[in-house]
């Protein structure tokens, strides 16, 4: 699970938790939604941000995985909302960085 401080334009700022997952799931909405941003017909044409895809991998290499991700996540998340405002403010985006229910209890390891 990741820990990302989101501020948003009115300067607010929330904690939210979210798992490597959730992250892959918005890429695949967005890759969908945008197919031409996402540049499924022409690869130079795109600018939604690359996200490593899932891995499998043994129990015992869990948290090696997921600090190896900490700094392709945080690209992602600061290369997302400087796209387009009809990229990085469509409802998927703002969903994704709203805060749920889950957060308000955030896991305990």
């Amino acid at each position: 699970v990741y820990i990302i401080k989101v501020t948003w334009s009115n300067g607010s700022t929330e904690v939210i938790y979210r798992r490597y997952s959730k992250f892959f799931d918005l890429q695949m909405q967005m890759l969908d939604k945008f197919p031409m941003e996402g540049g499924q017909k022409d690869p130079k044409q795109r600018i939604i941000p690359f996200l490593p895809g899932k891995i499998l991998f043994r129990r015992s290499h869990i948290r090696d995985v997921a600090v190896k991700r900490l700094i392709p996540i945080d690209e992602y998340c600061k290369a997302l909302i400087q796209l387009p405002p009809y990229i990085s403010q469509c409802e998927e985006v703002l969903q994704f960085f709203e805060t749920r229910p889950d957060d308000l209890t955030p896991p305990k390891e």
